[in-house]
């Protein structure tokens, strides 16, 4: 009998991810393309995760075609060079049904009302979310995507159309906007900028995104350490995603 993994920290998750065998236990119906709830099981240790393989991708008209699952590790990646722990430990790697995303599954707390969290000023997490989703130039983040731990830490999930060059910011967390950075926030920054100029993370991203896409991505560090301020919603692009939740 295989003991249950109950550790979220990367290095120990992402080596189970990668390595461990795929089973799937169902498909998530809700979800627009191909999610697979599996267990990934390696040396005596299970968890559950999610498993988003590359065939299973809906064509869309501002994304290119198969990236989706790679914008989701490019994600992650930000997500650790941050500090943060926005996104559970990702991974992109061969599955039942090919290649694809591969994510640990994080159960949440019932207790927490997800519209009431999505609407607060003071949570620390939610806030640094808000931040990471400027940087990754997240145009999907919908209330259902926060993934509240039963521990307290605040997780995020469905990064698959993040990184375009075009300024496509939609989400339901702009009660900052025009707010100043907290100190939290710009050492994040400061931290990111010089990792995506010469760093791991910048030989990451270059494995997932174009180089357009990369340097746009540092563009939007910079120019937010510039400005100082959480970012306004764009006037040429709807501001929240439809439905929100």
């Amino acid at each position: 009998m295989a003991e249950w993994f109950d550790d979220i920290s990367s290095p120990n998750a992402l080596g189970l991810l990668r390595t461990g065998r795929l089973e799937v236990e169902g498909r998530l119906v809700s979800a627009s393309n191909a999610t697979l709830r599996c267990w990934v099981e390696a040396d005596g240790v299970r968890a559950r995760c999610v498993y988003k393989p590359v065939a299973g991708e809906r064509p869309l008209w501002d994304f290119p075609d198969g990236t989706l699952a790679d914008r989701e590790v490019a994600a992650f990646a930000v997500s650790e060079a941050l500090g943060w722990r926005v996104v559970p430990p990702t991974v992109y790697r061969e599955g039942p049904y090919g290649p694809g995303m591969c994510q640990l599954w994080i159960d949440t707390d019932p207790e927490v009302d997800l519209v009431e969290l999505s609407g607060r000023y003071t949570d620390e997490g939610l806030r640094r979310m808000a931040v990471f989703d400027a940087v990754v130039n997240n145009s999907d983040r919908k209330i259902g995507h926060l993934l509240p731990a039963p521990d307290g830490h605040l997780f995020g999930c469905d990064h698959g159309v993040c990184f375009s060059v075009e300024y496509k910011l939609r989400t339901v967390l702009w009660q900052w906007q025009g707010w100043e950075l907290n100190d939290d926030a710009r050492e994040g920054l400061e931290r990111l900028s010089g990792e995506l100029t010469d760093g791991p993370l910048a030989a990451t991203l270059a494995k997932h995104l174009t180089p357009e896409e990369c340097h746009a991505t540092l563009r939007r560090v910079e120019l937010l350490l510039e400005h100082g301020v959480h970012p306004y919603p764009s006037q040429d692009w709807p501001s929240v995603p439809w439905p929100p939740f």
